[in-house]
């Protein structure tokens, strides 16, 4: 067992150890410097903004043998701790977040061992400084009183900050937020706020000024960024008033009344006076300076002007009394003073009421005829009235008001005193309309203000309207909707319009008349306003159905309104169906529809509907369907073969006639039928292994075909160019030199190309075709009886029908539930009916159908070369 002994130092605990073996040397820290970010942490600083989980410092030591060490980190007991130590590596990481204005400095322990002695050393860490503080202000919000008389450029508040930062970051500027540009100033070093230099508080204008200082520091790094702060806070500044404004007079001008039955001692009129300082008002007292002739006398304090005689002694009927308002200092000193007027009428008894005169002496009616719609403003000086009250002074005082419909009218003088002339004026022209009123009555009322009796008088004032031509004729609606039958003979209505003019006389009368580009067919009675057709007209909805055109009505003046009329010609059935070619003749492969097609010249549906039916087939009626809505003529779903034709007709014939029938859906219906010839033939079933298998897979997607044979010729491409550039390089290696052969042509066979996807069982049966005589022209008039139409007769040489080839191969075994895929040969469709047929002669009938067994012929040889 080894023995420990520990040596406190100043700075330093070194442990000694004591070996019975030999000695053992302490561990020791590599003391690098301030600078350095490894070693001993002696001297080292950090900024306080450095983020919690940085790697600081990593500390540095050895062991004199050479031993592992270990490093540890501690504070002192009550110390906050913020830094850790990897024991292996000495990374030391800080923890808490640092702030240097709480603490500047951290005392740490940091110790070093090799598993036996151990050193421990105290260091100070020293904390620097960032720009993370707001100034704060010490002396604000605040409110401060400066009386209005300061002069311009004194001092009235020094804002105080502290910014807790150090260097730039602790120096604080101020300044004025949105200042006023009148009134303040603020020094930006001291912070002393000013009365600007030319300017005077005022408190009759502004009592509170509320000024905002933003305190400003210089600016410092934080988190690696240039970092500036500042802070704001309100000074309000209260304007004390001083006294420097004389007293004023409130509800100026003064009018007071003595009336004929007024006492002495009665009270006249009350002035009213304030101090102008309102903020530190003195008391006011009341005199007479001029004017009262020693009947009159003013209380001084309340400003109420009593009478001190009977009415009757009074040599004056108005006084123009000069009253003083003046302020009283607590002293007991007259200060300022204002003065104003009060005007005294010395009145008689209220006893006689308004009345209203005319040009020969008291009136109460009052007529006027005029034409409606006079201008605005515009005086009726047709009306001559006049206005008088005999009482003298406000019992002679009145309001004159116009009572009636609207506010058409307006009466002026509004109020009057003793006697006016009345002038009624046009307030509103647009309501003074003939068509509304043919004439205006109106009361004019006279009442009086300020009596208690509170006497009036009315008047009638009729005004005749006279009618101008102020209305354009209005039609009873912005648009007509008018349908008309296609059948309707020259001359028909159509529709009836209506337009009115409330104007009167023969500018209420309206003639109509129309216009447009869709009027040529139609005429209008200038009266009553009836639209027709056209004497001549014929209207064919399927040419045109809608027709638009504009129709005007106007008055006498030429004053005119207009409204839009649509028309629509209604179809009727009146064109039956019409097939292509009454006679078709076509091929129909088994599981392939034939279609045959009509067109409907009607406009409209159902006219134009068309319904499709066999009415006829021969020899046998029981093997074909017909789509009713496409025309689409098939074989019975359980046709699958020519073996099944043959076994249902019991003939060998492939060749039917059919007789379709198109009927449209119209009322009446009308129908025509086409003799459709077909010739039935069989597709080619294809069975070619893994070939047959893909091909009936793509049946439905013919590029998936084409896309196979364009690799399979591509693939063969390829081969034979590799195969080539092989054999040419062989032979350039080799060098030698052929010699020269004869060339022997030998006879060849014919080429016979075997299908790869079907085998015959009689390899040999070829189908032929047998070439046949031209048969003599031959003129077919097809007569259509159950058409609903002239019967057409039309001569056309049909070509011989194709002959069926000769020893045709037995059809494949028909397995239930399995169906093969057919290849179809031929399809055909009638093609849709144009609106104008060609004219065909007789010539061009034979072209079209010697072409058409050129075709079927070819057709056919193609046919036997792929088989």
């Amino acid at each position: 067992m080894k023995n420990v002994k520990i040596f406190y130092l100043p700075l330093i605990f070194v442990f000694v150890h004591t070996c019975i073996a030999h000695a053992d040397y302490a561990p020791y820290f590599f003391d690098n410097g301030p600078y350095s970010h490894n070693g001993n942490l002696a001297l080292f600083s950090l900024s306080e903004d450095t983020a919690v989980g940085t790697q600081i410092y990593r500390l540095n030591g050895t062991d004199p043998e050479g031993q592992e060490v270990r490093y540890g980190l501690s504070f002192d007991p009550g110390s906050k701790e913020y830094f850790k130590v990897d024991p292996v590596s000495g990374n030391i990481t800080l923890v808490e977040q640092l702030d240097r204005e709480k603490q500047d400095s951290i005392d740490v322990l940091v110790s070093i061992t090799d598993g036996q002695s151990k050193v421990v050393e105290r260091v100070t860490i020293f904390v620097m400084d960032a720009n993370d503080e707001r100034p704060e202000f010490q002396n604000l919000p605040a409110i401060v009183d400066v009386v209005e008389t300061t002069e311009s450029g004194s001092s009235i508040h020094k804002v105080e900050t502290v910014d807790r930062d150090t260097g730039s970051g602790g120096s604080v500027t101020y300044y004025l937020q949105n200042p006023q540009p009148a009134l303040f100033a603020i020094d930006r070093h001291s912070g002393v706020l000013r009365i600007k230099a030319g300017e005077m508080l005022d408190f009759e204008k502004t009592k509170t000024h509320l000024v905002t200082v933003i305190a400003k520091d210089g600016g410092g790094n934080f988190n690696g960024k240039e970092q500036f702060m500042s802070s704001s806070a309100t000074l309000t500044i209260n304007v004390v008033d001083a006294q420097d404004t004389p007293p004023s007079f409130i509800g100026t001008p003064y009018f007071g009344y003595v009336y004929e039955i007024s006492e002495p001692g009665s009270e006249i009129f009350t002035v009213v006076a304030k101090d102008g300082d309102l903020g530190n008002p003195n008391p006011i007292i009341y005199s007479f300076d001029s004017g009262d002739d020693g009947v009159f006398y003013i209380n001084k304090t309340s400003g109420c002007i009593i009478l001190q005689t009977l009415p009757i002694h009074l040599k004056r009927e108005i006084f123009n009394i000069q009253v003083r308002a003046s302020e009283v200092s607590p002293e007991g000193r007259l200060m300022d003073y204002g003065v104003t007027t009060v005007v005294i009428r010395v009145l008689d008894l209220n006893n006689n009421p308004p009345t209203f005169y005319g040009e020969h002496g008291p009136q109460t009616m009052f007529e006027l005829t005029m034409y409606e719609h006079p201008p605005e403003g515009e005086i009726l000086r047709g009306l001559k009235i006049t206005v008088n009250d005999s009482d003298q002074g406000a019992n002679a005082k009145f309001n004159l008001k116009l009572i009636g419909p609207g506010r058409m009218l307006r009466v002026v003088p509004q109020t009057v005193l003793n006697e006016a002339q009345v002038t009624i004026l046009v307030d509103d022209s647009a309501a003074m309309d003939y068509e509304k009123h043919h004439f205006l009555t109106y009361k004019l009322l006279a009442v009086e203000i300020d009596t208690p009796e509170r006497f009036s008088a009315t008047a009638d004032i009729v005004i005749h309207l006279l009618d101008t031509n102020d209305n354009a004729p209005r039609f009873s609606s912005d648009y007509y909707i008018a349908r008309i039958p296609e059948n309707s003979p020259g001359g028909s209505n159509v529709v009836s319009v209506t337009a009115t003019d409330p104007d009167s006389g023969p500018w209420g009368d309206v003639k109509y008349s129309i216009y447009g580009s869709g009027v040529d067919l139609f005429l209008i009675q200038p009266t009553s306003g009836i639209i027709y057709t056209q004497p001549w007209a014929s209207l064919d909805a399927e040419v045109r159905s809608k027709y638009n055109f504009y129709v005007k009505a106007e008055d006498a003046e030429g004053k005119y309104s207009l409204a839009e009329v649509f028309v629509t010609v209604l179809d009727l059935n009146d064109h039956p169906p019409a097939f292509n070619d009454n006679f078709v003749e076509t091929t129909m492969v088994i599981g392939a529809p034939v279609k045959v097609e009509a067109v409907d010249d009607d406009a409209e549906i159902p006219n134009n509907v068309i319904e499709y039916a066999i009415m006829k087939a021969e020899p046998d009626n029981n093997i074909f369907d017909i789509n009713a809505d496409t025309g689409e003529i098939v074989l019975k779903s359980y046709i699958k073969s020519m073996a099944i034709i043959q076994n249902i007709t019991k003939q060998t014939d492939c060749t039917w006639s059919l007789v379709v029938q198109a009927r449209d859906r119209g009322q009446p219906s009308f129908s025509t039928t086409a003799v459709v010839k077909i010739d039935i033939t069989e597709a080619t079933q294809i069975n070619g292994g893994p070939l047959g298998s893909f091909l009936m897979q793509s049946r439905n997607k013919p590029l998936h075909i084409l896309g196979m044979l364009a690799g399979v010729i591509s693939l063969m491409v390829v081969v034979t160019v590799f195969i080539s550039t092989a054999i040419f390089m062989r032979n350039k290696k080799s060098n030698r030199i052929l010699p020269n052969r004869r060339i022997r042509r030998r006879k060849q066979k014919a080429w016979n190309f075997k299908n790869p996807f079907n085998k015959p069982e009689n390899p040999g049966e070829k189908f032929r075709v047998e070439e046949e005589e031209q048969e003599p022209d031959i003129a077919v008039e097809n007569v259509n009886y159950n058409n609903n139409v002239n019967n057409v007769v039309r001569q056309w040489p049909p070509p011989p029908p194709p002959c069926a080839p000769c020893l045709p191969p037995p059809p494949p075994a028909y397995i239930p539930g399995e169906r093969q895929w057919a290849v179809p040969t031929v399809s055909a469709t009638v093609a849709v009916k144009p609106k104008k047929k060609p004219v065909m002669n007789r010539q061009d009938t034979v072209n079209r159908a010697m072409v058409s067994e050129l075709k079927m012929r070819l057709e056919q040889k193609r046919m036997l070369k792929h088989h």
